[in-house]
């Protein structure tokens, strides 16, 4: 059989193309030494691993870091939160501080006279018979216990005598306690009283014997009548004042609040230093002594006589 072009020697059988399909398994060379192809795949697979476990490892540790750098800054936004809090909770106290008291403010707030009174800003108080020649000027503080006493002791004997026409009665309010004690009962009683004065003078007369009775007159030092609910279960005592709603509105919205402070502010023009005292043509009633004023029904009425006559 003629050969192929290009192309010497017989036609070689088939067989021979199947064995040039077989390829032998050649063993690479590495330092001269033959190395098994099984060992050298092996090695690139534990090359490619240590590589995917770094790769790994840079990949959590930038997770951590970005973590790290968003906890971080919560941190100082939460700082900067804290800190501007403080500061505006700083900022609040200082304002709170400078912030007038409540009584301060009522010195500016209107002016409101109670129902039976006179003067300028209604601080003259003046109760009793029109044919009574005479005026027992009485000043007295809430919170005063020996007004209380004095309330409590004679009281009763002032209180026929004014009846009677013997004489009227001046009342002037004072609220020095509260500054010496410190507290605001006196000057939130006194305010209560504007609001019982502007009922009837009877009302005003009934509630001030109620607020000085043993039965409710606290301890000096024990600031009771800075509460409006207090007041207003003192004022129930009273019939023209038990359930007035006029009235308990008054003292709850402190409606003669500013009237207080004037009339406080009459009492401290007096000269009078102390509580109580009783003054009649300018002249102080006092007890044998000659000083303080009489604490007992004996000591009152001949003081009392003695001022009637002069």
């Amino acid at each position: 059989m003629p050969g192929r072009r290009g192309l010497t020697g017989p036609a070689a059988p088939e067989h021979d193309s199947v064995q040039s399909l077989h390829v032998p398994t050649k063993l690479p060379r590495t330092h001269g030494v033959r190395v098994p192809l099984e060992n050298t795949m092996s090695k690139r697979n534990s090359a490619a691993a240590k590589t995917a476990a770094r790769e790994r490892l840079r990949i959590e540790r930038e997770r951590e870091a970005k973590r790290a750098k968003a906890k971080r800054q919560i941190i100082v936004a939460l700082s900067v939160v804290g800190v501007l809090a403080a500061a505006g909770g700083i900022g609040y106290a200082v304002v709170q501080a400078n912030k007038p008291a409540y009584w301060d403010e009522a010195k500016n707030a209107k002016l409101v006279k109670p129902a039976n009174t006179s003067g300028k800003n209604g601080t003259t108080v003046v109760m009793g018979k029109a044919s009574a020649k005479k005026t027992l000027v009485m000043y007295e503080d809430p919170r005063c216990p020996v007004c209380a006493q004095f309330e409590q002791t004679v009281g009763a004997t002032v209180k026929s005598d004014f009846d009677a026409g013997k004489f009227k009665i001046q009342y002037v309010g004072a609220t020095f306690l509260d500054g010496s004690l410190s507290g605001e009962g006196s000057k939130n009683a006194l305010s209560a009283l504007g609001a019982a004065l502007n009922v009837s003078p009877e009302a005003f007369l009934e509630y001030k014997t109620a607020l000085y009775s043993a039965k409710y007159h606290p301890e000096e030092t024990e600031d009771k009548f800075k509460d409006d609910s207090y007041l207003i279960k003192v004022a129930d005592t009273v019939s023209a004042l038990k359930g007035n709603a006029k009235f308990q509105s008054a003292v709850k919205n402190g409606t003669y609040d500013r009237w207080a402070l004037e009339m406080s502010k009459t009492f401290d023009k007096s000269g009078v230093s102390g509580t109580p005292t009783l003054k009649m043509d300018g002249k102080k009633l006092t007890d044998s002594g000659g000083q303080n004023a009489p604490m007992t029904v004996a000591d009152f009425n001949t003081a009392l006589a003695a001022a009637l006559k002069g």
